[in-house]
C-alpha cells in the first residue's frame, strides 16, 4: 500500500485495508509462543525498585507508548516490541530501537505513515480494542491491550512491570485518573481475576 491509499483507508476506516499492513494478528500470536515476555508499564512506582536486570533476561521484553527508560536499574534498557497508542517520534523509536512495531489503538486517524511504513510494524485488529472494552466499561489502556493480547497466546509465562494501575500515575505524564477516558480499577480487577486464573502471569 502507497502512502496515499494508505490515507483513504484511515479516513474511511478501512480495516480490511488497513490489515494488510505488516504481520497480522496470527504472525503475532506466532512470535509470543513458549516465549517469557516483561511486559513494562509507565507507573512512576517501577522507578523505586530495582528490578532492570530481571527485566532485561526476560526472553521478549515488550514497552509501550514513549517506553520512558529512567533508569537501566528500575527498567532494563532492552526493548524488543513497542507497543503504542500515539504517534511516538521517530527519535524515540530509534533510540528504542525495537524489533516489532504494534499499533495498538482503534483510532487509525492517529496513525502515522512514518510508523505504519517502517519495517516489523503490527497491527492490532480494532474489534479487539471494541470487545476489551464493552468488558470493562471504558476505553481500554495500552497496556491492558497488550495483555489481553498475551492472554490469547501460548507464551510460556508473562511477568508485568510498572504497573500499579495508576496508583503513582505515569512516567509519561502528570495526568491523574480524572483525566483520562480509563477505568483503572476495572483493569486492576480484570488483571487479578487473570492472574488467578492463569499461572502464566504474574505481577512485579
Amino acid at each position: 500500500m502507497n502512502r496515499i491509499g494508505f490515507e483513504i483507508a484511515k479516513r474511511r476506516a478501512d480495516e480490511t485495508r488497513l490489515a494488510r499492513l505488516g504481520l497480522p494478528e496470527t504472525g503475532l500470536l506466532a512470535r509470543l509462543e513458549n516465549r517469557r515476555v516483561a511486559l513494562i508499564g509507565n507507573a512512576r512506582s517501577l522507578s523505586e525498585k530495582a528490578l532492570g536486570e530481571e527485566i532485561d533476561a526476560a526472553d521478549l521484553v515488550i514497552r509501550l507508548n514513549a517506553a520512558p527508560l529512567p533508569s537501566a536499574a528500575s527498567h532494563g534498557s532492552r526493548t524488543d516490541w513497542l507497543a503504542m497508542s500515539i504517534p511516538v517520534p521517530a527519535p524515540v523509536i530509534a533510540a528504542r530501537a525495537p524489533d516489532l512495531l504494534l499499533w495498538m489503538t482503534p483510532k487509525r486517524k492517529r496513525l502515522p505513515w512514518r510508523v505504519a511504513r517502517l519495517p516489523g510494524f503490527a497491527l492490532l485488529p480494532a474489534a479487539r480494542a471494541a470487545a476489551l472494552r464493552e468488558r470493562l466499561g471504558a476505553r481500554p489502556t495500552t497496556g491492558m491491550l497488550a495483555i489481553d493480547l498475551l492472554a490469547r497466546s501460548e507464551l510460556a509465562s508473562a511477568r508485568l512491570y510498572g504497573f500499579d494501575f495508576f496508583a503513582s500515575k505515569s512516567l509519561s505524564g502528570g495526568r491523574g485518573a480524572a483525566d483520562v477516558p480509563h477505568d483503572f480499577d476495572a483493569e486492576r480487577d480484570r488483571v487479578a481475576a487473570l492472574m488467578a486464573a492463569d499461572p502464566r502471569f504474574s505481577i512485579a
